[in-house]
């Protein structure tokens, strides 16, 4: 099984979190306006599935 850094974990999320949720990055930064989203739920849903699905993938290799 490949090993998966926590770089590559970060960068997958950020992935996803661009691709459903229109978020330009998954770092604080400080100030409530750009830490703070309002997201639908079912962008969430989105975002979450493909989430689990990157790890069912990756523990299934």
């Amino acid at each position: 099984m490949p090993k998966t850094t926590q770089q590559n974990i970060d960068q997958l999320l950020v992935k996803i979190a661009k691709k459903h949720l229109n978020l330009e990055t998954l770092e604080t930064r400080n100030s409530d306006s750009l830490d703070f989203h309002d997201v639908a739920v079912w962008s969430l849903k989105e975002a979450l599935q493909e989430a689990y699905e990157a790890g069912h993938q990756h523990h299934n290799k």
